[in-house]
């Protein structure tokens, strides 16, 4: 078969895919408003894009001719900047030693600001037999509760009044101050 010269299979060619295109008309038609919306919504975004990109080269030169001030807001204030301590103090203690107080026993590694208040405070509470006999001084917060369901009412007791004449643990104060009441509730 001879070859036919180039314009003519240029022309059959163009006819071919014309009778194709004519063929998918009917559902290209109805996928012209999906189409185009989403070519506007690709264009959108981009030009955002393309905005949101001068932008920040913009803050970037400006920041280079025009160093930002490390200035603190006059209305944002800071414990450090008031140099009282953070959290309830009495006497001169704070009662809380940050987040984990509830799960520490307060060791000898926890370094005490004021040694002579805490002991006088220790040593004016004459400890119950409780006290020792649990090793209360030694115990968590979820130690403590763990042990609490086998105390009789009266220890509950002795145990708060030794924990607000000594240490004043309001998380520890809570929880038998709450056990006392389900305990005489029954």
């Amino acid at each position: 078969m001879a070859t036919a010269p180039y314009g003519v299979r240029l022309l059959v060619g163009a006819a071919v895919t014309a009778i194709e295109e004519t063929r998918k008309l009917p559902q290209t038609i109805l996928m012209y408003p999906m189409t185009i919306a989403s070519q506007v919504a690709h264009l959108v975004m981009k030009m955002q894009q393309d905005v949101a990109d001068l932008v920040i080269k913009g803050d970037e030169a400006l920041d280079q001719l025009f160093p930002p001030k490390e200035e603190q807001p006059e209305w944002a204030t800071f414990d450090e900047d008031l140099g009282e301590p953070a959290g309830p103090v009495i006497d001169g203690e704070r009662l809380t030693e940050g987040r984990f107080a509830l799960f520490t026993g307060g060791g000898p590694d926890l370094v005490d600001p004021e040694p002579e208040v805490r002991v006088s405070t220790l040593a004016t509470a004459d400890p119950p037999d409780i006290v020792a006999e649990l090793d209360y001084e030694s115990l968590t917060l979820a130690q403590l509760r763990a042990r609490l369901t086998s105390l009789r009412v009266a220890d509950l007791e002795a145990l708060l009044a030794y924990e607000g004449a000594t240490k004043s643990r309001a998380p520890f104060q809570t929880l038998l101050a709450n056990r006392i009441t389900r305990a005489t509730a029954k």
